[in-house]
């Protein structure tokens, strides 16, 4: 699914000598690597403070933590995702409320969050999931209308961009009260391990986070907040240093791909390649999801795995029916494009070093096989 070796060969001397010094100088914790990597990150994103941290759901969990949400508060986020999305809320004793998505976008559905609302709820967790940009727009003008906080998770968005109603072109993160990211190695920013960060324009809310990922103190041995040990070592920022630069050129690369298996796929009535929601950098492809609408989904993966093709199901089954968050607040009938993507959607192969050939054969077998 990911070509990481390859990668890593186009960037080879450069994170080498890197771990070398880190080495050499010993400064493996908050070192001057993840000192340099917060700032430049924060000038990619344009935002005022980055604050990294171990990993993505750590991200999330401390973003919550320094909103000062409270145990029974509910947090409104999309039923189709990945579940640390909801574990963290369920972690903080927090209310999950979990709604469905768009049928296109695979986003949360703002009319789904509307209807969702009660004067329990204190916060929205707009996911852009497999690299497309939330329809953040209305997200915004629901939350503000309601008084609500809006925690980004951007884990599978980096770089991609949010063209706000007035015009303002901004990057997916840095757009709600406070935006989260993983660098798990097959993210289109990943470094070679576990790591993530937070954002936030927010002065006040950037300094308890930082408190926060590091057991609450500001002064050694001086706990003035209830924290967690969560620090983004100095090997990870010296590869996401490495690869920042090329983030850019990274998700183009990932856009170029995804067109040409648009093109491969076109005037097949059973495949519905990815719909972009706005223009094509809202869009950075961290996966290439199709909707495979005959109902052979299932066989076709089995095919694809006997073709030593890689494939994923991303995701098999609804949060609201995985056994740690079945509520009895929950009906089927609020799921209706959830329950329908489960069984239609598979992600191919998607990342940087992708080729011609292999698009095209991937798209060939797969073609075959619905049309057999």
């Amino acid at each position: 699914m990911v070509d990481l070796q390859g990668q890593y060969s186009s960037i080879k001397d450069q994170i080498n000598n890197s771990l070398q010094e880190i080495m050499d100088t010993s400064a493996f914790i908050n070192g001057p690597e993840v000192q340099k990597f917060q700032k430049e990150l924060e000038e990619y994103l344009g935002v005022k403070h980055v604050i990294p941290c171990a990993n993505g759901t750590d991200a999330l969990q401390i973003a919550m933590m320094g909103l000062g949400l409270k145990p029974g508060d509910e947090v409104i986020t999309a039923d189709f995702t990945f579940a640390a999305t909801v574990e963290v809320i369920a972690l903080l004793q927090l209310t999950p409320v979990l709604v469905d998505v768009e049928p296109d976008s695979f986003n949360i559905d703002p009319e789904a969050i509307r209807k969702a609302i009660t004067s329990k709820t204190k916060a929205i967790v707009p996911v852009h999931l497999f690299g497309q940009t939330a329809n953040m727009n209305a997200i915004m003008e629901i939350a503000k209308e309601h008084n609500l906080y809006v925690i980004e998770d951007n884990a599978q968005a980096i770089g991609a961009n949010f063209h706000s109603k007035e015009g303002k072109t901004i990057k997916t993160g840095a757009i709600g009260h406070v935006g989260s990211t993983s660098f798990f190695p097959s993210k289109n920013l990943g470094c070679y391990g576990d790591g993530g960060a937070i954002f936030t324009n927010d002065d006040e809310l950037a300094h308890t986070l930082r408190g926060v990922v590091n057991h609450g103190m500001y002064e050694r041995y001086h706990h003035d907040v209830v924290g967690v040990n969560s620090r983004l070592d100095s090997f990870q920022a010296a590869v996401l240093r490495a690869k920042l630069p090329k983030l850019n050129m990274y998700n183009e690369a990932r856009k170029a791909s995804a067109f040409k298996y648009n093109e491969a796929f076109r005037g097949e009535k059973h495949v519905q390649t990815p719909v972009r929601t706005g223009d094509c950098d809202t869009h950075v492809f961290h996966q290439y999801t199709l909707k495979i609408t005959n109902g052979m989904r299932d066989e076709l993966v089995k095919h694809l795995n006997e073709q030593e093709i890689p494939c994923g199901v991303y995701y098999p089954i609804p949060l609201h029916s995985q056994k740690a968050y079945i509520d009895s607040r929950y009906n089927e009938a609020d799921f209706p494009v959830t329950n329908q993507l489960v069984k239609e959607v598979i992600a191919l192969p998607m990342h940087t070093e992708l080729e011609d050939d292999q698009i095209a054969h991937i798209a060939k077998t797969i073609k075959d096989f619905i049309n057999k």
